[in-house]
């Protein structure tokens, strides 16, 4: 499809699913709870790394994080990258009526239905992994499923023109779970839920005195491949949005 064609069909998409006076656009019209989603995703076979859940502190403050340079850098460990996903993918607090029980998490959804999923591509780091690897978060038990490891020297290549101290914050959306509830406008929402988690990525890496850097130039097959998501599985389609740097700079 050559660029024309792609603006168009992104503009006819923007148009037709528009609210409006007269109605509202296209969706299921009611709830069929039998096939609602389930909003955690985890791999059978992967080993998951568990977390250390980071208890509150008064400090940073809040703007200080918007402040470059005036909250000190953390090094990456165990613990800053498990605070890093505590204070910006996990869940936050569940909540129950009568047998009904739920979660919130500290990334806002819309509906509370939680497309975002997210993803850790890192090199050695101490207290957490000795090679470099691939993982899934998963904010349910608030720990890293691996996915893949990886030799050093691919890690070097992946990195290069990166500080030293870089690693990968990546994203992706299951759009079924919020097109169970909003029909056609489900990709806005799940656009909308990525923006959300960007931020909450960005603030909690600024708590940590480091720098978030989108990876604007990564196209949807890249990606894919990056996290793993380009395999065929019985499981809901999930789609690649974006890939971030974190690090010092």
């Amino acid at each position: 499809m050559s660029d024309p064609d792609a603006l168009q069909r992104v503009l006819e998409y923007h148009q037709d699913t528009k609210h409006h006076f007269q109605g509202y656009a296209r969706g299921p019209g009611y709830l069929e709870w039998a096939t609602q989603p389930n909003p955690f995703r985890r791999s059978a076979d992967a080993q998951l790394k568990s977390l250390e859940r980071i208890p509150p502190t008064g400090e940073p403050l809040y703007d200080d994080a918007f402040v470059r340079g005036l909250i000190p850098r953390a090094r990456v460990s165990f613990q800053s990258i498990s605070q890093l996903f505590y204070d910006s993918l996990a869940v936050s607090v569940w909540k129950s009526v009568e047998e009904t029980r739920w979660a919130l998490r500290v990334n806002p959804s819309s509906g509370n239905l939680h497309p975002t999923e997210g993803y850790l591509i890192c090199g050695p780091v101490q207290g957490l992994c000795d090679k470099p690897m691939v993982c899934h978060y998963a904010p349910e038990e608030h720990g890293l499923e691996v996915l893949a490891e990886f030799e050093l020297g691919l890690w070097e290549s992946l990195c290069q023109g990166f500080p030293s101290d870089t690693f990968f914050v990546g994203l992706t959306s299951i759009h079924w779970r919020e097109a169970w509830k909003y029909g056609q406008r489900a990709y806005r929402y799940c656009q909308h839920d990525a923006g959300h988690a960007i931020g909450a990525v960005g603030i909690a890496a600024a708590g940590l005195g480091w720098q978030v850097k989108i990876l604007d130039s990564l196209g949807r097959d890249e990606l894919a491949l990056l996290m793993g998501t380009s395999r065929d599985h019985d499981a809901e389609p999930e789609e690649p949005d974006v890939l971030m740097a974190v690090g010092s700079s």
